[in-house]
């Protein structure tokens, strides 16, 4: 909220009908003021989304372990346990972010040859 100083200068009045003074008293005091915050139109960069990693049958469980823990900096047992999920459910989210934070990481593992994508 932004706060504004508002001044009443102090007037005196004679009314001569009814014979009284008219006095105004020198009043300062803070107005506030609330402040709207700016909307930002939410981008497909902004929202929140996972890089899943597909089931392959081409990779070993190592290649996809060692990729997990040197791409997604996953301990070795968080990435033997995304690679369970992946092979017994087909897919498994192993990281989760903004899409801009995610493209670099998506990009490295399917240059190892893992099968992975981002969604929301």
């Amino acid at each position: 909220m932004k706060c504004h100083p508002q001044k009443y200068s102090p007037k005196i009045q004679f009314d001569h009908e009814n014979l009284r003074i008219i006095v105004q008293i020198n009043l300062t005091f803070m107005v506030k003021e609330k402040v709207k915050p700016i909307e930002h139109q939410e981008t497909q960069s902004q929202d929140p989304s996972q890089l899943i990693l597909y089931n392959d049958e081409v990779n070993s469980f190592d290649y996809v372990i060692e990729t997990l823990v040197d791409v997604c900096l996953h301990d070795p047992i968080q990435a033997e346990q995304c690679t369970w999920i992946a092979h017994y459910k087909g897919k498994c989210p192993v990281k989760e972010g903004i899409h801009t934070e995610l493209k670099p990481i998506h990009d490295e593992m399917s240059n190892r040859g893992l099968t992975v994508s981002i969604d929301k």
